[in-house]
């Protein structure tokens, strides 16, 4: 559902009185938050002018921005790798950032709340930082995350909805409580019904995760596509936790279920104008990035990738219908 017939203006940020600059691939962008030196990766389309209303002068067009959380332990330059979203930024004309996290293994602090939490500090920031040295469309400005990614950006739709439009979660959509919305904020989200690390029922299968992060075990283990818990594709974990979002959001109760290929089933709620609430279940799906080379290759301790759909691709066109 598009929020709008016609797309608002768009709400230029400070950076777009800079001269446009050159487009940029993965380039690190360091930052300090509260005397803790932290950074981000940043991919940008080649540069896009339009003429000034008075002058007629050209300046900086303002893009996008995508922000797109790594997994426990990935870290910002692998998870660019996975998601291919800064390439795909660079074709279609938005920008993309690759924040990093923090601690050994890295990862995103899921836990505490408010402004006692230095990652949604470190977001706040970033943002700053971000529209104060691009051209970015302040309107449209949007979060994606993978695993402990996925936790963070479930936190980012609860804390920080007046910032951004819309959010996606692969594989560990969350609903924090409590969950201080100030808008109705559009959610995607992505889960396999064999995710052999977070159940796609609920819970989470230690001994995978241990081998995954190098503690107790060798990863040399024999293949792991399928949990031994049947999936409920209406029961408890992640299809509850859908359900959450689509209540939070004042949709219908009922979602509608189209399968659109072999292994992939679209949950769609009836939302109100402006947002939505939408769930692609992959049927023997792993904890995985459906469409990601680089998640097929490590299928042996996560599980089946499909490749009927691609994350990246159906989260770009789900943004693209929202606006605040």
């Amino acid at each position: 559902m598009l929020m709008r017939s016609a797309s608002p203006a768009p709400v230029p940020s400070a950076g777009c009185a800079l001269p446009p600059g050159p487009s940029v691939t993965n380039q690190r962008e360091d930052i300090a938050v509260s005397g803790v030196d932290r950074w981000y990766l940043l991919s940008t389309p080649a540069p896009s002018t339009r003429s000034g209303p008075a002058t007629g002068s050209p300046s900086p067009r303002p893009r996008p921005l995508v922000l797109d959380f790594h997994g426990l332990s990935e870290g910002a330059v692998l998870h660019s790798t996975t998601t291919q979203f800064g390439a795909l930024g660079q074709k279609d004309g938005f920008i993309v950032a690759f924040p990093n996290g923090t601690g050994s293994p890295v990862q995103w602090n899921v836990t505490t709340r408010g402004s006692a939490n230095p990652d949604l500090q470190f977001v706040g920031d970033m943002l700053t930082q971000l529209e104060s040295t691009q051209c970015i469309d302040t309107s449209r400005v949007y979060a994606s995350g993978f695993s402990d990614g996925a936790f963070m950006v479930s936190q980012l739709a609860c804390t920080m909805s007046n910032k951004f439009a819309a959010i996606a979660a692969v594989s560990g959509l969350q609903f924090p409580r409590p969950c201080p919305t100030k808008r109705r904020i559009p959610i995607l989200t992505f889960h396999g019904t064999a995710d052999p690390i977070l159940f796609f029922n609920g819970g989470v299968e230690t001994t995978t995760l241990n081998q995954l992060l190098g503690r107790g075990g060798s990863t040399a283990g024999p293949s792991t596509t399928t949990t031994t818990r049947p999936a409920n594709l209406d029961g408890a974990g992640y299809p509850a936790t859908v359900r959450s979002w689509a209540k939070n959001n004042g949709c219908s109760p009922k979602a509608t279920d189209t399968r659109i290929s072999s292994q992939v089933i679209f949950r769609n709620y009836r939302c109100p104008a402006g947002t939505a609430v939408e769930f692609y279940i992959i049927i023997g799906g792993g904890h995985a990035w459906p469409g990601s080379a680089f998640s097929r290759a490590i299928s042996k301790y996560t599980g089946f990738t499909t490749f009927q759909i691609n994350a990246t691709d159906r989260i770009w066109a789900f943004f693209r219908r929202f606006q605040l």
